[in-house]
């Protein structure tokens, strides 16, 4: 534990954990905080998410996924007992900062992740890129291959340059209509 350190007030800290354990090390970070009474110091722990659509099978799948995985954000006011606390809770790496000293997220970032939280219409997340190869599997052009040469995320289409009558056309298709050839 470093020394004595000045008291860098009430911030959003990160605090880097093992992948796929956010949400236990976020709830043990407050159990611990009460348990070692220091609830006046360590308020908060999330694990920010966000909706998003996903394509899977050819089917759109709203989902809840996390924006930053393998981090925690921490509302406290760190000390060298909350500090302890936070960073000996049990799959805790770390404190994102210079060494062990923490440095808080600025107010617009973390006004930036509640607003991403908040959002109401989820982004679309797809597993598709410019450049691969992809088969429609529905529609006028249903059993064609081509390449995806452009993608819209908001309207959810990709433009495919696909063989029709022995020319390379672009066609626009619904993400629903495509997978990965």
């Amino acid at each position: 534990m470093p020394k004595q350190r000045l008291s860098l007030g009430r911030n959003w800290y990160i605090i880097h954990t093992v992948v796929g354990f956010e949400e236990i090390v976020a709830e043990n970070i407050m159990k611990r905080a009460e348990e070692f009474d220091v609830l006046d110091k360590i308020f908060q722990a999330i694990v920010p998410k966000e909706l998003v659509w996903e394509i899977k099978g050819g089917k759109r799948e709203l989902v809840e996924k996390k924006i930053y995985p393998g981090y925690v954000f921490v509302d406290m006011i760190v000390d060298d007992r909350s500090w302890y606390v936070v960073r000996n809770t049990p799959k805790v790496t770390g404190f994102v900062g210079i060494g062990s000293t923490p440095i808080p997220v600025t107010k617009e970032e973390i006004e930036e992740i509640f607003a991403r939280m908040q959002k109401k219409e989820p982004k679309i997340e797809t597993n598709f890129n410019v450049g691969d190869m992809v088969e429609i599997i529905q529609g006028l052009f249903k059993g064609l291959k081509g390449k995806i040469i452009e993608i819209d995320y908001e309207r959810q289409k990709a433009k495919i340059l696909v063989p029709v009558m022995g020319r390379e056309t672009p066609v626009e298709v619904d993400f629903l209509q495509i997978i990965k050839a």
